[in-house]
């Protein structure tokens, strides 16, 4: 069986070729919902999206008749995607995702039909003042959580942390069923510090990386913003800078701590989350911001059994957990 997945983000699109389960070839464009925000239109996205599926036909020597389907997962199924598809509502799992896949024919972008794997959404209550922090949505994160579910779930509770411009922290129930999400700006944030605020200087416009991660510094600024808040924490960098030998990469590390402190905040705040207290934590995603984590949350104490979790191949969880959802679908995909 030869498929595709394609996988979009805020800024990315990624499309796999599979032959069977293995990857045949891989196409990326730097091209994401955001282009459809800002500039009101996603031609931008339909092209890279286009250009991406037939880039990987050309370099294989296969033609559309080859490919037995396409399946799309992430933000390409929202209000600036593609096509919008209704989040589904939690808990919801493999199966649940699985019936909620969509068919769409979208001729100038490919002569098949792409099949849509939507997103899920905490609650189906109209949202108010009162109950807006309950709320929170995902597009793209549930493919990777069920990878992840199929992967490490052992019939308990379980929170699934994945660090990355949007930090998602992801509850899942006993049967592996994800119950919700909590979403912070944590990469955003960051960048937006390190790079457009009078910190640029302190840390010469770079976050930290894992060549010169510190967790005594990560923790110092997680502390920092504890007790004093992440604007003071921020302000205190730049005392740190002007007044001690602390180096650039050093309190690029303290930032990356400060902001930190906002998302263990919000995850022991949520009451969709807290009750996961005693359940199996697995961090994965990028570094140094899952190391940091680790430190963190080991530090804290809240959280008891922490897993790092680390690919053992190369291939994305999002792809992985697309193929599994679109292999229970009524489409025989």
């Amino acid at each position: 069986m030869t498929r595709i997945t394609i996988d979009c983000g805020t800024t990315n699109t990624r499309a796999i070729l599979w032959s069977g389960d293995r990857m045949a070839g891989e196409q990326n464009r730097p091209v994401g919902v955001r282009d459809t925000a800002t500039e009101g239109s996603n031609a931008k996205l339909k092209q890279a999206v286009k250009n991406c599926l037939d880039s990987l036909l050309l370099e294989s020597g296969a033609d559309y008749s080859a490919i037995s389907s396409i399946i799309a997962s992430g933000m390409i199924s929202s209000n600036v995607g593609l096509a919008e598809i209704p989040h589904l509502t939690a808990p919801a799992g493999l199966g649940e995702l699985a019936r909620g896949i969509a068919r769409k024919e979208l001729p100038d972008i490919c002569p098949l039909p792409i099949y849509f794997i939507p997103g899920i959404k905490n609650s189906a209550e109209k949202i108010t003042l009162a109950n807006y922090l309950d709320m929170d949505v995902m597009r793209g994160e549930e493919t990777e959580s069920v990878a992840l579910i199929r992967r490490l779930h052992k019939g308990k509770p379980m929170l699934l942390i994945l660090p990355g411009s949007h930090t998602k922290f992801v509850g899942v129930d006993e049967e592996g069923r994800i119950t919700g999400c909590v979403t912070t700006l944590a990469g955003e944030l960051l960048a937006a510090i390190s790079r457009h605020t009078v910190i640029a200087d302190a840390v010469e416009r770079r976050l930290a990386d894992p060549g010169s991660y510190d967790r005594r510094m990560t923790l110092e600024g997680y502390e920092s913003a504890l007790k004093h808040g992440l604007g003071r924490a921020c302000f205190s960098a730049r005392v740190l800078s002007n007044f001690t030998d602390h180096t650039p990469p050093d309190i690029a590390n303290f930032i990356l701590g400060a902001v930190l402190a906002g998302d263990i905040t919000a995850v022991k705040a949520s009451s969709l989350l807290a009750a996961h207290e005693r359940a199996a934590v697995v961090l994965t995603g990028r570094e140094p911001l899952r190391q940091a984590l680790y430190d963190i949350l080991s530090a804290d104490g809240y959280f008891r059994d922490i897993h790092v979790y680390t690919p053992e191949t190369e291939v994305p969880l999002s792809a992985e957990g697309a193929l599994l959802i679109a292999g229970g679908s009524e489409y025989g995909l």
